[in-house]
């Protein structure tokens, strides 16, 4: 942890952020991207340019692809394709790429005293391939036992959406989520379900339209095979 907050330090001042005056919590926003094995694969420059920048690179981009696939750009209904799929890119579907974009969660006490089980089922799942750039969706289903603070429920599916909007592959994602949702709960009594099509095993190679995938992470108390049961129960599984 010591090397990896000594590399994080490195790209923040490399790309001219301070972590000074209030920002030392920037710091703690690209941990989560950068812990183990469910990093997402940032380059060191991945925050040096703004959004604005960001999105009339990518048309520029766009604009050359579709010429050389053999598009005419001048056409009325392609002409301002590459300024929109880059505005997609960068404010919606790849939005999860930017620290800014992560939910700000606010813990309450549990004043209820409620010790039992907490399931949030069929949260909706839009995130991206990171292999093909092609559409992975479904639904994830997260639960948690609480440690003495909650959260808003709105606040999950805000967690869950915003690791999804960023190039992934599945597997990754559920550990993200399971990490992110440690955090901000303070416990390790976290389970995270994700079911989900991939357009790239559905709409390329084998077309297989009727397989889903199915991921999970379980840990503290939901790594006991009967409160686990209990979880998958209200999922139907």
């Amino acid at each position: 942890m010591l090397l990896l907050k000594r590399h994080l330090l490195i790209m923040i001042k490399t790309n001219g952020f301070s972590l000074k005056n209030g920002n030392d919590s920037l710091l703690d926003d690209l941990l989560h991207n950068y812990s183990g094995n469910i990093q997402t694969p940032l380059h060191p420059k991945a925050f040096s340019i703004g959004k604005n920048e960001k999105i009339e690179i990518i048309a520029n981009h766009m604009r050359s692809i579709l010429h050389t696939l053999g598009l005419d750009l001048n056409d009325e209904s392609i002409k301002d394709t590459p300024m929109r799929v880059a505005k997609m890119y960068v404010n919606e579907t790849f939005s999860g790429l930017l620290p800014e974009n992560e939910p700000s969660v606010t813990k309450f006490e549990n004043n209820y005293k409620y010790n039992q089980m907490l399931v949030e089922k069929d949260i909706t799942v839009f995130s991206t391939c990171e292999h093909h750039l092609v559409p992975i969706y479904g639904k994830a289903h997260v639960a948690y036992f609480s440690s003495g603070s909650v959260i808003g429920l709105s606040k999950l599916n805000r967690i869950v959406d915003y690791y999804s909007r960023r190039p992934q592959v599945q597997e990754r994602l559920t550990i993200q989520i399971s990490e992110a949702l440690k955090e901000a709960l303070n416990t390790k009594d976290v389970a995270v379900v994700i079911d989900a099509n991939h357009m790239c095993v559905a709409s390329r190679g084998i077309r297989d339209i009727n397989s889903s995938t199915i991921t999970s992470e379980y840990s503290g108390k939901f790594l006991n095979m009967e409160i686990r049961k209990e979880f998958l129960s209200y999922l139907g599984k």
